[in-house]
This record gives structure tokens, sequence and C-alpha cells, in this order.
């Protein structure tokens, strides 16, 4: 079993201070309450990135009819995540959470429960090497069916530009026609290159912004539905969406594979 080192912040668990969760250690809180100092608006994106995830989910339970979600780069558990949207939609949906923090692998197993009619599976790997992620997910997902591919947050922690449009190659050359992929991913700015700047100084792992082109070309060879990379609140907002009055420093979109 991998040693967990709580003393070095990870991704997941600043993000989860963030959101004002509680599963998060004193070298997750130090380095937010740093990044919230250098750039005071981090709680917003991840809030804002929180209720796309929702959204994204919602239409594709939703409309597209997609029962199946491969949701990499999971995160610790917070409220109206991939499952329990969802199964709300379809409680039937099938979901496979894919991570590489085994504390965030821990509280998954012991929180994130699904229905009965569905299945909620949880699988330890990395997106930089992708064919275990595959491999596990065969496991609770049928790949001859449409799958929704959730990349919200993770992308950004591939900082080889290569290793990331090929890990997400192979991920996405796995899916059957018919589904989708979702990606948010933090964008260039000067307040986030400040943030970043701290955030890769204090020995976690290395974050890399990009543009919202370079966001954009991550859907090459997809159809990228209207209205195409935006602010995350600019993304189909609901009544009750957040931010849609500022500009949000994640990006996303959603597209289909035919």
């Amino acid at each position: 079993m991998r040693r967990i080192d709580t003393t070095v912040p990870h991704p997941a668990r600043v993000w989860d201070y963030w959101l004002g969760g509680t599963d998060n250690y004193p070298s997750d809180r130090e380095i937010g309450d740093l990044i919230v100092r250098v750039m005071p608006g981090l709680p917003i994106i991840a809030r804002a990135e929180r209720q796309f995830i929702g959204r994204v989910v919602r239409f594709l339970a939703g409309r597209a009819k997609i029962d199946q979600f491969l949701d990499v780069g999971t995160g610790n558990p917070t409220v109206n995540n991939t499952h329990e949207v969802a199964q709300r939609v379809n409680p039937a949906a099938k979901i496979v959470y894919v991570d590489n923090d085994p504390i965030v692998l821990i509280h998954a197993r012991a929180m994130l429960r699904g229905t009965p009619e569905g299945r909620t599976d949880y699988i330890d790997a990395d997106l930089r090497d992708p064919e275990p992620i595959l491999q596990a997910a065969t496991d609770t997902l049928c790949f001859a069916r449409p799958i929704g591919l959730m990349l919200m947050g993770v992308l950004d922690f591939v900082t080889d530009d290569t290793l990331a449009h090929d890990a997400l190659g192979v991920l996405v050359d796995a899916l059957p026609p018919g589904s989708y992929v979702g990606i948010a991913h933090s964008v260039v700015s000067p307040e986030m290159d400040l943030a970043a700047a701290a955030w890769n100084a204090s020995g976690a792992t290395a974050i890399r912004l990009r543009t919202p082109e370079q966001v954009a070309a991550m859907f090459d060879g997809l159809q990228l539905l209207p209205p195409g990379v935006v602010s995350l609140p600019q993304w189909h907002p609901e009544p009750g969406t957040d931010y849609t009055d500022r500009q949000v420093w994640q990006y996303g979109g959603v597209a289909y594979k035919p």
C-alpha cells in the first residue's frame, strides 16, 4: 500500500479546503491560504467548477441519455458528486471514479454510495498512465455503449503538453461513438499566473496553465458543443448558477464523439 504523505499539499485536498470541506491537512490549508492571499478569487473557481460539473452531468444523463461515466481526477467527495447528479436523473447510472491520492480513495470508498439500481466504483490510477484506467474501468463500464468522460481540473496537472494530449487521446480513442467528453481547465491570466507560481513553489504536484485556445485544442477530432470552450459559468447557466456576471479563470466545454 502506498504511504500517505500529509506533509505535501495535494490538489484534491486543497480544493476540498476551498470548498469548505474537512478532508484536508495543515499542509493543504497552508498553501490554500497562501494562494488565496495572492488571488482572493480562487475559491470562486472551485465553486464554479463544482457547479459546472453538475450542469454537465445533468445534461449528459438527461438530454444526452448517457448512463455511464468515467470521472478521472475525482477529488475529495463533496456535495453533488458525479454519481449523485447522474443517479438523480437515472438511478441505474454507473460511475467509475479515478484518482491517484490514497486519501481521496479512502474517503471515496467510505462516502460515495450510489443507488441500489446503479453502481459506483473507484480506481487508484494516474491520468498520465491511461491504459490501467481503461483496463480497470471495464469491470464496471461497457465500452460498447456511449460513456461520459469527465476530466475536471485534472489535465492542469499534466504539465507536459505532449503527455497531456497523448493520455487524453488514449482515453478518447477507447470511447465508443456517441460518447461525450467534458473538460475543465485553469487558464492563463495575470492573477492565475501568480497563483500557479505560488502553488508550484510549494513542492506540490506542479500545475500548468493553458490558454483557452489550448484547452479548445484538447477537443480536436470531436464535435465541440455550443457555446464552445468558455468561462465555466457561461456554459449553459441555470437558474441559481453563480458568477455569471464575472470572468472566472477556469474554462471548459463538452464535446461529442461521432
